[in-house]
């Protein structure tokens, strides 16, 4: 079992002296996603809306059949409820938490599913897929003689690598794994936090 900090200063260390934890929280930072799907949906609804509401008053006013929509049954119910009815107050409480769900998406980044790189350059910034992560260590402990196959987990307190083998040697094997995932990540310079975990599981069980 060998800690992540372990590979990475084995392989040079950090850059512009800046810890290990402080370039991995701000690379995390920098490569979060936006919100482009939900203001899309936004944007879409906001635009439908606008545009109907348009075409509604567009067509009062010509005595067009787009007119004809309940725009004036929908104006005097507007104008004759009161706050303590059940139906306004709804809207009013179905709006507020609308507004309460934008802030809260504008507010909060997306979560990233790139794990950060390390780069020479401080201002450089570059990321790795999860899953090409997975096949890439998974392929290293593969390489490893007596390894049948492996299965790579990425947690956010560790990395498990589950290796498939029948070898007798558990203890060479398992120091080996480790070692040549190491050396992967430390070639890429993935920063993902934790340990690195090997396990060993017999054919057939």
């Amino acid at each position: 079992m060998s800690t992540l900090q372990d590979i990475m200063s084995s392989a040079g260390g950090t850059a512009g002296g800046e810890s290990l934890q402080a370039v991995r929280r701000r690379s995390l930072r920098l490569l979060r996603p936006g919100r482009t799907p939900a203001g899309v949906v936004v944007a879409l609804t906001v635009s439908v809306a606008l545009a109907a509401a348009t075409g509604t008053t567009v067509g009062l006013v010509t005595d067009s059949p787009f007119g004809r929509m309940p725009y004036r049954q929908f104006a005097a119910w507007a104008g004759e409820s009161r706050w303590s009815d059940s139906g306004p107050l709804a809207l009013a409480l179905l709006a507020a938490a609308a507004g309460v769900l934008l802030l809260g998406l504008a507010v909060l980044p997306g979560r990233t599913r790139l794990v950060p790189l390390e780069a020479a350059d401080p201002r450089m910034v570059m990321g790795l897929t999860r899953s090409g992560l997975r096949r890439t260590l998974r392929a290293a402990a593969e390489s490893v003689n007596d390894v049948g196959r492996a299965r790579v987990r990425l947690g956010w307190r560790n990395i498990e690598i589950t290796v498939v083998s029948d070898a007798d040697r558990t203890g060479h094997l398992l120091r080996q794994v480790g070692t040549a995932v190491g050396d992967r990540m430390a070639g890429l310079g993935a920063m993902c936090g934790g340990e690195v975990v090997v396990r060993l599981r017999r054919r057939g069980i």
